[in-house]
């Protein structure tokens, strides 16, 4: 079905405010070409920010002599859409690149940033957390960390292990909370001074919807899907017996959360079973073997069905987040329905904003008729365009 917004957009063009250090570099917006910026559900967001750079008569040169760009400033970039704003990405300046090629109007100045976890990557730590006196947890270890940052931990957080008695960190921060993401099958992501670490949210949030083929509605310039039925329906694991030295194989399948109406995988297919068993691991207890399995199956789960595009931001009107789900709609019944936003690349030239997106997805089937009104969504349109 397709589906119209009940949201006001603001169809004026979408702009670009970045500041440094607090102030916005509204002197310097004459000499950029462009700001990119990639957001991930897995890496750090990193930007890219490109000038020309001019030199005057005596001998300076306007950009990488200003003052104003240098290591570890503070920067945010935020898009206006009319008179709303959403951020974009905030973090700190990691590079500054200068390129002066033969021809000298064509010097340029690229200024590299990372988000706020790059900050986590300075001190090395060597600590242990939680005795036996005294147990600690993930909760209490990512608060403990974050706070000398200045940053805050997500109130939607998942709460982690508890008990935890000799945990050994011999690591950064941000490689250390990146280890303890991974044991409990977590994300980890920065964004607007909050750290979230928990479980992939795919049942809220919903955004406004990607619409293709909508006519006046459509704000996506492309799309592809890519379904992939050669993925296991469950991971296993070999676990002790009940009795005798023998193990047994426990297959675990995934326990996400569906995204459509039928399942993508073939357990319903009438073959054999398609089952992928996990290498043993050395010292690793039942307990840790399910789990690392259940992530591995989780993460091949939302795999299955995968999408690439692009959106007019202008017309989209919203900075596309990953880590949440998206309604997408004009793809057909089997397509069309929920997906989850995996990563964005943003791009702001003189030619527009534009986001490059890709999306994962674990069933078929269109359930838009499922999604509230508050996301924006309002109902059949009379008609295809």
């Amino acid at each position: 079905m397709t589906l119209d917004l009940l949201s006001e957009k603001d169809r004026a063009p979408a702009e670009c405010i970045v500041t440094v250090d607090g102030a916005e570099i509204a002197d310097f917006y004459p000499f950029l070409l462009e700001v990119t910026v990639e957001v991930s559900r897995t890496e750090a967001s990193t930007a890219m920010l490109s000038f020309e750079t001019r030199r005057n008569e005596l001998g300076l040169w306007t950009i990488q002599d200003a003052g104003v760009f240098v290591q570890w400033a503070r920067i945010v970039i935020t898009a206006v859409f009319g008179n709303r704003e959403e951020e974009v990405m905030r973090g700190y300046i990691r590079e500054v690149n200068l390129e002066t090629p033969q021809d000298a109007g064509a010097a340029q100045v690229k200024v590299v940033c990372q988000d706020d976890s790059i900050r986590l990557d300075r001190p090395h730590q060597r600590k242990t957390w939680g005795t036996a006196d005294l147990p600690s947890s993930d909760t209490l270890i990512l608060s403990e960390i974050l706070t000398p940052y200045g940053l805050a931990a997500h109130p939607e957080n998942g709460a982690g292990q508890d008990s935890l008695v000799g945990v050994l960190q011999d690591d950064t921060d941000i490689k250390f909370l990146k280890s303890r993401a991974e044991f409990n099958g977590y994300e980890l992501m920065f964004r607007e001074g909050f750290v979230y670490f928990g479980p992939m949210r795919l049942d809220t949030h919903l955004q406004d919807a990607i619409l293709i083929y909508a006519g006046t509605d459509t704000n996506c310039i492309s799309l592809n899907v890519r379904a992939d039925g050669h993925q296991p329906d469950a991971v296993a694991y070999d676990a002790p017996a009940e009795s005798g030295d023998s193990t047994e194989s426990e297959p675990i399948y995934s326990n996400l959360h569906s995204l459509g109406t039928t399942s993508a995988d073939s357990k319903d297919a009438g073959l054999e079973e398609f089952i992928w068993k996990m290498s043993a691991e050395a010292g690793a207890d039942t307990e840790r073997l399910r789990a690392v399995a259940q992530q591995k199956i989780n993460d091949i789960d939302i795999h299955r069905i995968q999408g690439e595009g692009e959106l007019d931001g202008t017309l989209y009107g919203h900075v596309l987040q990953t880590g949440q789900p998206v309604p997408v709609d004009g793809l057909g019944d089997w397509l069309s329905g929920i997906y989850y936003v995996d990563s964005v690349s943003h791009s702001f030239t003189p030619q527009g904003y534009r986001q490059r997106f890709k999306l994962l997805r674990n069933a078929f089937g269109d359930n838009l008729d499922s999604v509230p009104a508050a996301s924006g969504i309002a109902g059949v349109l009379a008609a295809l365009f």
